[in-house]
């Protein structure tokens, strides 16, 4: 585990006081995927290193991570530790590939029930994983307190679907045909996968990460029904579990982060049982819908997100002027400050958007987000 000392102070605090639900003078902001194909020199160090190669390589996945706080230095307010959700399932003993222009391949994936009888019967998360916390370590003290970093897993219902699908899938039949056709099967196998998560969560944290976000990637492929049944209490449980053993060992608490994409109609509850300090939303949600479903004013969790991602490929003229638009959705008006809004985008950013639009994206948030 390290320790505090070793790492040094952090000089911008803004996301962690505006994960606490605090009013900050600006909205932080930071980009899920930053670090990632649009930029050129990831595409350059890319070139020369398959995929998990580059997880699995402390100092890659370091130089990766930082590539985005260089290239925007001081309109970013938080790195995200390069790595991928699949590690998870690797850990558990299932093969996983990236193929270039296809994304992740499982090539024997869980067809049956009886297949779970082929991951590993427990994991030692500290060994299996220990490439991720040696990567959060480095790049933690490489930072130089610049900004956080944030940590992550993938959902146990979103690692599932991808651990019987064998990718990514339109349709998630197979993934979703599990849920009806064997429920028990499928909740004893997101139990485990629920265990992990929580264990390697906590070891990012003991590592250096600074807050964790839990990404649900295909929670919206689930019907409002089974979305409480095969999903929310494997994120509530990840919450709970994490904080019971961070308070247990005497570790201070981290902001944690759910983006259950897909699934604002469960927004009130997640704000409400699961304990999430910041709930993530795509864009298909106004700013002010969300606020009013997590309870106002005086709700209990932060938001983060949520411009849709394309708006990086309208020009300057144009993300001007949707970014104002959305900036004021998250305040009570221009001149107010905004309180518990994490700056985001509402999914990832993809590999097409000009760096210079997003540096343009990340100065118009800045101006917006504040009074003005």
């Amino acid at each position: 585990m390290a320790s505090a000392e070793e790492f040094p102070p952090l000089k911008n605090d803004l996301l962690l006081r505006a994960a606490r639900g605090e009013t900050t003078e600006r909205a932080p902001v930071w980009i899920m995927r930053q670090a990632g194909r649009y930029l050129p020199e990831f595409r350059a160090l890319r070139e020369k290193h398959e995929f998990f190669e580059i997880c699995r390589t402390p100092a890659l996945a370091c130089e990766i991570t930082l590539q985005p706080i260089r290239r925007y230095s001081g309109l970013l307010d938080a790195s995200i530790i390069f790595s991928d959700i699949l590690v998870v399932p690797q850990a558990m003993g299932l093969v996983v590939e990236m193929l270039p222009g296809k994304g992740p391949h499982f090539p024997d994936p869980l067809n049956e029930p009886e297949d779970v009888a082929r991951l590993k019967e427990t994991v030692d998360v500290n060994a299996e994983l220990k490439y991720v916390f040696d990567a959060i370590t480095l790049t933690r003290k490489e930072l130089k307190g610049q900004v956080p970093l944030i940590g992550f897993t993938g959902a146990p219902w979103t690692l599932m679907a991808y651990m019987i699908e064998g990718g990514g899938s339109k349709t998630l039949t197979k993934a979703k045909t599990w849920l009806w056709k064997y429920p028990e099967e499928s909740k004893a196998l997101l139990k485990r996968i629920t265990d992990i998560c929580v264990e390697y969560l906590v070891g990012q944290v003991k590592a250096g990460a600074q807050a964790l976000q839990v990404f649900d990637s295909w929670a919206g492929e689930l019907s409002p029904h089974d979305f409480a049944a095969f999903s929310a209490p494997y994120l509530t449980a990840i919450d709970f579990g994490v904080r019971e053993i961070l308070e247990r060992e005497g570790i201070s608490p981290v902001p944690l982060i759910l983006f259950a994409k897909g699934a604002n109609h469960a927004l009130g509850t997640l704000a409400n049982v699961s304990g999430y300090d910041v709930l993530g939303l795509d864009w298909v949600i106004e700013p002010t819908e969300a606020i009013k479903a997590v309870g106002g004013k005086g709700r209990r969790v932060a938001l983060q997100g949520n411009i849709d991602p394309n708006i990086l490929y309208a020009g300057k003229e144009a993300i001007e002027r949707e970014v104002k638009i959305w900036a004021d959705g998250f305040k009570e008006s221009a001149e107010a400050k905004p309180k518990g809004w994490i700056a985001n985008l509402g999914h990832g950013i993809t590999p097409g958007v000009d760096p210079d639009d997003l540096k343009w994206f990340l100065q118009c948030v800045h101006k917006y987000s504040a009074p003005y």
